[in-house]
């Protein structure tokens, strides 16, 4: 790896994306330790950090993983922050882009709903990934201090890039948050946002050799003089 800084921080943007399938490898607690604390670097507004995350790893995981897809399979879905999933306009395109990527990727088709529903629920089981981080908001904040919380998981899942490890941030993670919760032993009073799961790639599975593009700069920013 290059150790000019801009082109070291361009090959771990480029490292760092959305992988769901993972060896059983799992991570050193120290490098883990590191990896976290690196993250705690990251910016919040008038530097009240207010985010709380919960790490589980190995058998923890798997077991974890089994409770979540029993709880969704009967249907009982709980979320602290309303979610929709419903977009409009090219945010809808970039969506269903997306999805048709990834299903392609894994040779599902469009029609194949138990195939889909079966991808889907991987969700829940971590992509088999040995390590997942839960990410909460104390319930006294709201959107500021979210945006706060994505930045710091941003912060973190460039941090696991960099030290070799892949991760893919997933809303679908919030979806039985009270079983989380009363699993992981966290406090009521703190309100699941998301999950990330995270490990070491499996480089032959089939859905981690899609990537997904990004909109044309012009689309997003816009350079005023």
């Amino acid at each position: 790896m290059s150790t000019d800084h801009s082109t070291v921080f361009q090959q771990i943007l480029d490292n760092r994306r959305s992988v769901r399938a993972y060896t059983e490898r799992v991570a050193d607690q120290v490098l883990l330790q590191q990896i976290f604390q690196e993250a705690q670097r990251a910016p919040s507004n008038c530097n009240t950090q207010p985010w709380y995350t919960a790490v589980v790893s190995g058998e923890r995981c798997r077991s974890l993983g089994n409770k979540l897809q029993d709880a969704l399979n009967q249907g009982l879905y709980q979320m602290d922050f309303p979610y929709l999933g419903s977009y409009e306009g090219i945010y809808k395109e970039r969506q269903h882009g997306a999805a048709s990527e990834l299903y392609s990727s894994m040779e599902i088709a469009r029609e194949d709903k138990a195939a889909r529903h079966e991808a889907f629920m991987r969700n829940f089981d971590f992509f088999g990934a040995p390590h997942a981080a839960f990410l909460f908001l104390p319930e006294q904040f709201g959107i500021r201090e979210a945006a706060d919380l994505g930045m710091y998981a941003q912060t973190l899942m460039l941090s696991l890039s960099a030290h070799g490890l892949a991760s893919c941030p997933q809303t679908a993670l919030s979806f039985a948050c009270d079983t989380v919760r009363e699993e992981l032993g966290v406090d009521s009073s703190m309100k699941l946002m998301f999950g990330i799961s995270f490990g070491y790639e499996d480089k032959e599975y089939p859905a981690n050799t899609c990537r997904v593009g990004r909109a044309e700069l012009d689309q997003s920013v816009q350079f005023i003089k």
